[in-house]
């Protein structure tokens, strides 16, 4: 064996080797995203409004650092907290799902106030007939909804505070109550106020609301407080949390909320896995039938190529530290185009190589040249989808982030085990003599001499028609068109035992003053139901959906809530890094092909393609979600690969018929390469499928939109793409 041969060996094998250690065991080195395990993800905005100065610079800062105090006091493992940009916090907190507990102990602001009650009962009255006494505040306590006029200077702040424990009161009813410690100098002042005011009373005030207003029978000297109220165990356990971490430096509001449960996160892993599953199956089986022998060869490198993606985001934490490995639904999408892409390459080198037996070669030299030929196709189009997916990085927000970095791994995988793999394995058959003068494939398409140019105005009208009444439904629909992720709002989903009345459900959203929520009831699941809501009321609707489908079992599956703010943002972040990827492929092909005429029609056919799959969607009436936009993604890389690949050929025929026009060039460049362009979709179609069949609820969209997507790919790359070439060269190029 040769030393060459011998070197590529031993680089196979360790990759092979990091790949599996850094891939099992699977559960402990790649961790699954809150859509697939159940969780809650937020995005909290600080309102820095009302401060200045250094106050203001670091209040972000010192709400990340409360934020995080208080999260591992409550006991969540694996959580996520950043900040994003000045004043955004971003936190992950994997299997919570009572939504309402986590967002009162992350969100309550804290600020504690000790305020004296006025015992004037002539102020009293005067404020509650409407003209509050200058200096003070009507207030009304928590318990029974006492009217207390408590002074607006406070004598006591929650910043003198030490501890705060839950105790259980000495009275009768044995209720639990929130014990307070101040430090020396608080409990000094605290002795000194309480000393001053026998027989008031000294209401105790978080966040503007007064917990409680006991009387003051003496004076404490022992820097000690008690806050009561008819708290549950867990609500003063959380109190006491709060106090105890200490306050917010400025009041917070969610601006965008996915809550999902345990029960949707592991319906969407069955869901996905029995898809992929399927899928692979048909590629595997497709591949070894129509390739045979090379087609096996092929299904050995797709299965190392799926291993060293896994193997990749289980070492992402180790080259780069405090980077996870998350798997996510749009990370699943990034896998599906890079497998597409290792069947694409693994197609053109077995096409190249039976080219160069049908030329007349022997084995080992059809299996050199079709390597050689093949190379700058595979390389100029998964570079191209390289560029595009780092733009993506840089500009997308965190799903097509993670869509971005699985695609990054997965092309560069797809490469190695394309070029690399392969060839070593028919080298070694070559060598052990197991391949000798042939190599057997089956041939469903062969070569035509199709006019695709000629009848080019044909599919400019067809496509200017279908495009035009996608776009025409889709601004028709406007903001109905987006889902909440763009256009704001909230999402509700819940399961029962049995499929509920949508009447039923319709007559509880009216007592609850939503009258105008959209209810979706889904064919193959209709004991869940999707309710879209414009504003807040989850925990009363779950109440009253408890109440009235007693026996049913009600349980939420997922909650999501995007404010108006949020919405605009993701879709300004969603647009930004659709035009620097399109901006980034067309330098690249324009500096590739030395020709701008090709880089823009290359464009042109990728628009075409996101523009129709967009306008099916409209027309089918599904809406534009974040998934959409990385289905958008994944026809754009898909759609330019395509396109590459044809451009390649027209480069090297123009080399080898140099008396041949661009016309000439351009149908004989597509026909050459319109198997390879239909195995390739096929194939890769046979994955998109099974996700859209079996692949959820969650990922129909993204199935849809993909499937839309591919075929209108196909399509664009034969009749859209290379035609508009020639229509933007000018005549004497040609």
């Amino acid at each position: 064996m040769d030393r060459k041969l011998t070197y590529k060996i031993i680089l196979i094998l360790a990759v092979l080797g990091i790949a599996v250690y850094f891939t099992f065991p699977l559960e402990k080195r790649i961790n699954l995203g809150l859509d697939l395990k159940g969780g809650m993800h937020l995005l909290l905005k600080v309102d820095t409004s009302n401060l200045t100065g250094v106050a203001k610079e670091d209040a972000t800062d010192r709400a990340v650092e409360v934020i995080r105090n208080r999260i591992d006091q409550f006991g969540v493992r694996e959580t996520s907290i950043q900040k994003q940009g000045e004043d955004e916090i971003v936190v992950q907190l994997p299997g919570v799902t009572d939504r309402d507990r986590a967002i009162d102990i992350i969100g309550k602001t804290a600020l504690l106030e000790f305020k004296l009650v006025s015992n004037d009962p002539e102020k009293i009255k005067q404020a509650l007939a409407g003209t509050i006494p200058e200096g003070y505040e009507l207030k009304y306590s928590e318990d029974n909804s006492e009217p207390l006029l408590l002074e607006k200077q406070a004598v006591l702040m929650g910043d003198s505070l030490t501890n705060a424990n839950v105790h259980f009161s000495s009275s009768e009813f044995n209720e639990p109550v929130v014990g307070l410690q101040f430090n020396a100098e608080g409990a000094k002042k605290f002795a000194q106020v309480t000393a001053a005011n026998v027989g008031r009373r000294l209401a105790i005030v978080l966040d503007g609301k007064v917990q409680s207003a006991p009387n003051i029978r003496e004076a404490i000297p022992s820097g000690e407080a008690v806050i009561t109220g008819r708290f549950s165990v867990e609500q003063a356990q959380d109190l006491s949390l709060i106090l105890r971490v200490g306050a917010l430096p400025a009041p917070m509001h969610v601006e965008e909320e996915r809550t999902v449960g345990p029960l949707l996160g592991q319906d969407s892993i069955n869901k996905g896995v029995k898809s992929a599953i399927i899928g692979g199956l048909l590629v595997f089986a497709f591949m070894a039938a129509y390739y045979l022998l090379a087609g096996l060869v092929s299904d050995v490198a797709l299965l190392m190529n799926l291993l060293i993606i896994l193997g990749g985001l289980g070492i992402l934490p180790v080259l780069f530290p405090g980077v996870s490995a998350t798997l996510t639904l749009p990370g699943i999408a990034g896998i599906a185009l890079s497998l597409g892409m290792a069947v694409d390459a693994n197609v053109l080198i077995n096409e190249r190589i039976r080219e160069e037996l049908l030329s007349g070669k022997n084995l080992r030299a059809a299996i050199t040249n079709g390597y050689a030929k093949a190379f700058s196709a595979i390389f100029d189009s998964n570079l191209t989808t390289l560029i595009a997916a780092f733009l993506l990085f840089q500009f997308g927000t965190g799903p097509i982030r993670g869509f971005a970095v699985t695609l990054t791994i997965g092309l560069i995988s797809s490469m190695f085990t394309a070029i690399v793999v392969t060839r070593v394995i028919f080298e070694l058959l070559l060598k052990i003599g197991i391949l000798k003068n042939s190599l057997p494939m089956l041939r469903l398409i062969k070569e035509t001499k199709l006019d695709f140019v000629g009848k080019r105005k044909i599919f400019y009208a067809i496509s200017i028609i279908v495009i035009g009444v996608g776009l025409f439904s889709y601004f028709k629909k406007g903001d109905k068109a987006y889902g909440i992720d763009f256009a704001g709002g909230q999402l509700q989903e819940y399961s029962f035992k049995t499929p509920p009345s949508l009447d039923k459900i319709r007559g509880i959203l009216k007592e609850i003053n939503l009258a105008d929520a959209s209810i979706q009831q889904f064919k193959d699941n209709p004991n869940a139901i999707l309710i879209r809501t414009s504003e807040d009321k989850s925990k009363e609707l779950t109440d009253k959906l408890r109440a009235s489908f007693t026996g049913d079992d009600v349980q939420i599956l997922r909650i999501e809530r995007v404010g108006p703010i949020a919405g605009k943002h993701l879709k300004v972040k969603a647009v930004q890094a659709m035009i620097w990827s399109l901006i980034g492929i067309l330098i690249y092909v324009a500096f590739r092909f030395k020709h701008f005429n090709f880089a823009i029609a290359g464009v042109i056919a990728l628009i075409h393609d996101v523009l129709v799959a967009l306008g099916f969607l409209s027309m089918t009436g599904r809406q534009i979600d974040l998934l959409s936009i990385t289905a958008f993604l994944t026809i754009a890389g898909f759609s330019i690969n395509d396109t590459i690949v044809i451009y390649d050929r027209v480069r090297e025929n123009a080399k080898l018929y140099r008396k041949l026009g661009l016309k000439e060039l351009i149908n004989l460049s597509v026909n050459q390469t319109l198997g390879r362009t239909l195995l390739t979709s096929g194939v890769t179609l046979l994955v998109v499928i099974s996700l859209f069949l079996y692949g959820g609820e969650i990922l129909s969209n993204l199935a849809f939109a993909l499937l839309v997507g591919f075929i209108s790919g196909v399509y664009s790359t034969v009749f859209i793409a290379s035609p508009l070439v020639l229509a933007w060269t000018r005549k004497e190029q040609r």
